[in-house]
This record gives C-alpha cells, structure tokens and sequence, in this order.
C-alpha cells in the first residue's frame, strides 16, 4: 500500500480513504493540497498553510489529463515523485496521494463538468478545456478525502476563483483557502514550467511583475483601462516577451469587467504571455 519514501505514498483511492477515515476516528482535521507535482517553494507554502489549519494534510501528485489540450505540455510536464514527497515531509505534509491516470479515470470513464462564470474569458478562451477539467479533478479529489480546508495558491488566480465557485454551487463541505503568491528575488511568480525557460527568457521574465505592479498604480489612480491595459500590452511586448494572450483589470471578486472602464473597487491585473514554447500567467491585486 505503501511506497518506500520520506513520508507515506498511496496510490490507490482505496488506501487513501482508509488513511483518511482512521484520522477521522481519532477526531483529526484533515487539509488538503492539491498539486500536479514538481513541486517548488509555492506550492510548500500552501502545504505550510494547510497544516496551520488541520491536524493531517494530504497533497495530491496528479498531472491531470482532463486540463491539457492535445497541443499541451501534458507529456513534457516535468515529473519528480521521489523528489516531491521528500519536499513535502519537510513542509509537514503527513501524506502523498499519486494516483496513475487509470486509478483516476478508469476504462469507460464517461463524465463531465460544464464551468461558466468565472471560467470564461481569459484563460477560459485560451485553453477552453481546463477548467472543466480542473474542477472534474478537484471535486473527485475532495470527495476522495472529504477534507475540511483546501489551499490554492493566489498565483492561478482564475482558477482559485473557479473552484470557489463550483464549491459553493455544488454545497461541497470544504473551506476554500487562497494563498499569496510566491515570488524569486526578482518578483517572478514561481511556477513548474519556470524549468523550461533558457537563462534569456528568464531574465525578461522577471520583468513581467513589474509592468503589472506599475499598470495596477495607473489603474488604482482612477486612469480608463482600455488606455491601461493597452500600454501594459505594448510593455509587456517590448520586454521582450514574444506574444500576449491578455493583459486585463477585473472585478476581484469574480472577474467581471469594470463597467465604467474606472476601477472602483477591488480589482486585480492579470496577464498571459509567451516566452518561446513557454507560457507564463501572473496576477497581482489593485
């Protein structure tokens, strides 16, 4: 059941369950992380979160196929089980969930979520089946371990927002906690495809943060937003970045378009751009 590694690896939903229920027993919280490995210092400190806020935390190791297009990364996704789960014992971490895609989605497999609201747009018309995608895993994940608080980090912001939405729409009895981003010394947004960029693009990489920062200062003064986001744009390209998917201001609370092109509440700027073969995402509130 168990795998040889620095903290306990189930792969069977079977043996996660078990585990679950015996601390259920014992009157135990239990928090939740969900991941699709390769894991870096973000996704530790949503680990470190978690286990403020319950007494077990249980992280899933999934790269998902149900979120990738056939013209993704889903097979370059970089991969480091035995790595992550020695990362994740020291962040307090008490379990490995690592399924195999067929324990996940077994032959015959034959369901689906439909995501509207905070799903379209943006990354919704970019990668139009994600997140549909994520929420099939994440609410097969939560009604795995029925846990009592799961952590996402600030930086998938559309998708913190996504999974807020279909958690209170399906009743699901879990508290939805949205960590901030972390960020290298030069303001970059960690990420696992970090790895695939060239020491070239990542320098022009670390430059994106702060043209959202200076944009976000426009914004908040009370400048129109379609002449804001137009000169993020045109900054963000001119840093060298080779295309930009969108760079928008938006309703902080449900991505909703400003109506008077004024932001006059709280609102977040957020961004998608190409480096070569890579594409980063970040966010930052205004």
């Amino acid at each position: 059941m168990i795998d040889a590694a620095p903290l306990p690896v189930v792969r069977t939903v079977a043996d996660l369950r078990a585990i679950v229920r015996d601390w259920k027993r014992q009157g135990l919280s239990v928090g939740m992380v969900p991941t699709m490995g390769a894991l870096h210092e973000g996704h530790l400190t949503l680990v470190r979160e978690a286990a403020h806020r319950a007494d077990r935390v249980v992280a899933s190791n999934f790269v998902n196929p149900t979120q990738f297009a056939a013209h993704e990364d889903l097979g370059k996704y970089p991969r480091q089980q035995e790595e992550d789960a020695r990362l994740l014992a020291g962040a307090g971490c008490h379990l490995m969930f690592a399924p195999s895609a067929e324990e996940m989605y077994p032959d015959g497999f034959a369901t689906s979520i439909a995501m509207a609201g905070p799903a379209l747009g943006l990354e919704g018309d970019f990668r139009p089946q994600m997140f549909g995608g994520v929420a099939l895993i994440v609410t097969k994940l939560f009604n795995q371990v029925q846990p009592d608080v799961a952590v996402f980090g600030e930086k998938d912001y559309q998708q913190l927002m996504v999974i807020r939405r279909f958690v209170r729409d399906l009743d699901l009895p879990v508290e939805i906690v949205g960590a901030p981003t972390e960020r290298d010394g030069w303001g970059l947004a960690l990420s696992s495809r970090n790895s695939y960029l060239t020491e070239t693009e990542l320098e022009i990489a670390r430059r994106l943060n702060g043209i959202l920062a200076e944009a976000g200062i426009q914004a908040a003064s009370g400048r129109p937003l379609p002449g804001v986001e137009r000169e993020a744009y045109a900054a963000i390209l001119k840093a060298g970045f080779e295309r930009v998917d969108y760079v928008v201001i938006r309703h902080a609370e449900d991505l909703t378009p400003f109506r008077n092109d004024i932001v006059d509440a709280p609102a977040r700027i957020l961004a998608g751009a190409w480096l070569g073969k890579t594409r980063l995402i970040d966010n930052m509130a205004v």
